[in-house]
């Protein structure tokens, strides 16, 4: 059943494909995973039947992943979508744990507070009766928190990782995991081409490829993440199949830099440091990012100061996380830098195919290449893995050429966590905190806090 004890059935599957692939639905990402299924029939209360338009190697796990909707709760939203689509806080599932008002969650209260879902029809049992995650936006304040008790994980940064295992009060309260995992998220630098009808600076490939080689990863690494931290050559992990060894990270070359953009026509033609276009238009841009994480202040200003050196006016421009999403939404910055969550196969479909470009995609850059949608398009319909890997590999090597980001790097995870929570483990994904099957638990002596 769903957590409100209404039955799950075969109809809320078809729903659930039916409801995203609405138009009307604000759910593009979710319709570029689904494009490729052709039709979702019920043949029982509790079969149902994928039609693929064509063979897709993550058939299955798309099917079996999907979210299932309950249609009782979502289907009268298909009458004023708007209001689903202005919503933050809709949700009722199965999972093992629920809000205690699936309509009742609005940003503005500071938190997510979860509850155990009674119903749930799993093997192993949820553990806690109640999760609250806590939205605290700044470091030093979450720090403070995890410190004095209030929360039961804290993930550290490299500058103070050191430091925090050589507290003893931390220490004392502690269990630390430092690990690299496989699917570990890559940071990177999107550069914005601009709309068809009036391209960026950042269109022109050897720009983009003159800001990789002025931006120092290795530094970045080293001194902004301590060097927990590996390069980024692609979005596809070093340890996956998709990736080529062969691939190195760009090296840092500011001469290589100077020479591609002045191949495109910028000089420092009045003297005052700054590269211009014929015309005199500076090269100066701005720098996206979001203002609540000190590592990211602390790498733009890095960048400011290299990219100087090659004449080259980053103007740091932090924002809010709701107004830098916005501005995603709307393709409104000239660079912006974040992350992507990474997988042991991972489909760049989503990030890089030119019809990811429409309003709402994650196409943002608007980075468009006919060579690149073909490859990817042949390797999400090509089963026999041996074959896709090697068109994976022909992709990675566009991306390598073209530059539409810069890859930046993959950082480890360091985690502090709360010695009461017993049976943490590391597993071949990362640390198993929230995997079910595997069950963590806090015994009873030594819980904390009453339902």
């Amino acid at each position: 059943t769903f957590s409100d004890g209404k039955p799950l059935t075969a109809e809320d599957v078809v729903f659930s494909f039916d409801f995203a692939m609405t138009e009307a639905i604000q759910a593009p990402a979710e319709r570029s995973l689904y494009e490729r299924i052709s039709s979702v029939k019920a043949t029982g209360s509790h079969e149902v039947v994928f039609t693929y338009k064509d063979p897709y190697f993550e058939a299955l796990e798309l099917a079996g992943g999907m979210w299932i909707m309950p249609k009782h709760f979502y289907e009268p939203y298909l009458d004023i979508p708007q209001k689903f689509n202005e919503s933050k806080g809709l949700l009722l599932g199965s999972g093992p744990y629920r809000l205690e008002d699936p309509k009742g969650w609005t940003p503005d209260k500071g938190n997510v507070e979860l509850v155990r879902n009674e119903r749930y029809w799993g093997d192993v049992q949820p553990s806690y009766d109640r999760i609250l995650w806590k939205i605290i936006q700044n470091d030093s304040a979450r720090l403070t928190t995890y410190r004095n008790g209030e929360i039961d994980s804290y993930a550290a940064k490299p500058v103070e990782y050191a430091k925090l295992k050589a507290d003893e009060q931390i220490m004392g309260k502690s269990q630390n995991f430092e690990f690299m995992s496989p699917i570990a998220s890559y940071s990177w630098i999107g550069w914005s081409q601009g709309p068809d009808d009036k391209p960026s600076r950042f269109a022109d490939k050897r720009v983009r490829q003159a800001m990789t080689y002025m931006t120092d990863v290795a530094r970045i690494i080293r001194d902004v993440h301590l060097d927990y931290g590996a390069p980024a050559v692609s979005p596809f992990s070093d340890t996956s199949k998709q990736h080529d060894p062969d691939l190195k990270p760009y090296a840092f070359d500011l001469e290589k830099a100077r020479a591609l953009l002045k191949d495109v026509g910028y000089e420092d033609r009045n003297g005052d440091g700054v590269i211009e276009t014929a015309a005199g238009e500076p090269f100066e841009f701005r720098m996206t990012y979001f203002q609540g994480n000190e590592d990211t202040n602390r790498m733009v200003l890095l960048l400011k100061d290299i990219y100087a050196q090659a004449g080259v006016k980053l103007v740091p421009f932090p924002q809010e996380w709701p107004v830098m999403v916005e501005a995603l939404n709307k393709k409104d910055f000239e660079a912006i830098t974040l992350a992507w969550t990474s997988g042991v196969e991972t489909d760049i479909n989503q990030m890089f195919h030119s019809s990811q470009t429409i309003a709402n995609g994650n196409n943002f850059i608007n980075y468009k290449s006919p060579e690149l949608d073909k490859l990817i398009d042949e390797a999400r319909a090509t089963v026999d893995e041996e074959k896709r890997m090697a068109l994976w590999g022909e992709a990675e090597k566009i991306l390598y050429e073209d530059q539409p980001y810069t890859f930046l790097f993959r950082r480890k995870t360091l985690a502090f966590i709360d010695k009461r929570i017993k049976n943490l483990g590391l597993t071949k994904l990362g640390l198993n905190r929230t995997f079910l099957p595997t069950e963590t638990f806090v015994p009873g002596d030594q819980q904390l806090y009453s339902q």
